[in-house]
């Protein structure tokens, strides 16, 4: 999730759509649903018998935002890092999953500048409704007729082509772009891109229950560990590539516009007073880590509040 520039566009990171990228109709319209999705997830989540605790809620939130610092490079210069809407939902459930995915937007956009303020609707239906909505529906039900992680990788998989869809289909509607070449270099571009984000779901579903049990632990225990570890050793190493939306923003020459709504604290993952580099990272890494945790466990902590957790 470095700092990346390409003509007039600055901090893209995979699907966050940074305000001034999107105007008229279309903020409106996804911010709506988005609100719709959300406000069906979070009735889905309070009625269902499948209840994370806050603390395993709040830590499959901050790995998942540990997990998208970490840029992966793919074919033709480009880069992507994980979504991880359908890990969310494997590991939570499909509407927690959802409120999860959501909360890590909130987080970047508001303490990150990743993402735009005006865009928040956006980047929620797109991430959040989609990803780890669509996505995790489509897991629950291709594993009736394969093994989980089959029907995990092409949920992921699925989840990644069809978020970035989405996007081509907002910017079309905005007239950014026409929508056949933006759909196009966006399915394209995502469709390598979602082979990353199938591998490290698979990857992220079977071991770390296992590990939990193995070591006696909580599952949520482990999945904060494995969001420090992915903060420390792989976001200062993280890819420089531009990433998908960056790469299909230069290609079709989409110039962004406007300037940021607020200043976030540590807008473009960096602190203050302090030159950019590892350091620098980690500190904001920890401090996203933190923020993802902290507001999971009150969200879910406000959730259940009248019904013990249930066992995963």
């Amino acid at each position: 999730m470095r700092s990346c520039r390409i003509g007039d566009w600055d901090r893209l990171v995979a699907m966050h759509v940074p305000d001034g990228m999107l105007s008229g109709s279309v903020c409106p319209v996804t911010a709506a649903m988005a609100g719709a999705g959300l406000l069906a997830a979070g009735w889905a989540a309070v009625r269902s018998p499948r209840r994370p605790g806050a603390a395993q809620f709040g830590a499959v939130a901050a790995m998942v935002f540990a997990g998208q610092m970490a840029n992966f490079p793919i074919s033709g210069g480009t880069s992507g890092h994980l979504l991880g809407g359908v890990l969310a939902a494997v590991l939570l459930g499909a509407p927690w999953g959802v409120l999860a995915i959501a909360l890590v937007v909130a987080v970047q956009a508001l303490v990150f500048a990743d993402g735009g303020l005006l865009a928040l609707g956006a980047n929620v239906m797109n991430m959040a409704v989609i990803g780890a909505g669509l996505g995790g529906w489509l897991a629950g039900r291709l594993r009736r007729a394969m093994p989980e992680q089959a029907s995990c990788a092409v949920a992921a998989w699925a989840s990644v082509v069809a978020a970035s869809a989405a996007v081509a289909i907002e910017l079309a509607a905005d007239g950014r772009a026409a929508l056949g070449p933006v759909f196009a270099a966006m399915v394209g571009t995502h469709a390598l891109i979602g082979f990353g984000e199938a591998a490290i779901t698979v990857v992220a579903v079977a071991a770390l229950p296992s590990l939990a049990r193995r070591q006696g632990r909580s599952l949520a225990g482990v999945a904060l560990a494995a969001a420090l570890l992915a903060v420390v050793l792989l976001a200062p190493i993280a890819s420089t590539l531009p990433d998908g939306l960056e790469a299909v923003a230069g290609a079709l020459r989409i110039a962004h516009q406007g300037a940021p709504t607020f200043v976030a604290p540590l807008a473009d993952y960096g602190v203050r007073g302090m030159a950019e580099g590892p350091l620098a990272t980690v500190l904001a890494g920890l401090v996203g880590v933190a923020a993802s945790f902290g507001a999971g466990w009150l969200v879910a902590k406000g959730l259940t509040r009248d019904a013990a957790p249930s066992a995963m």
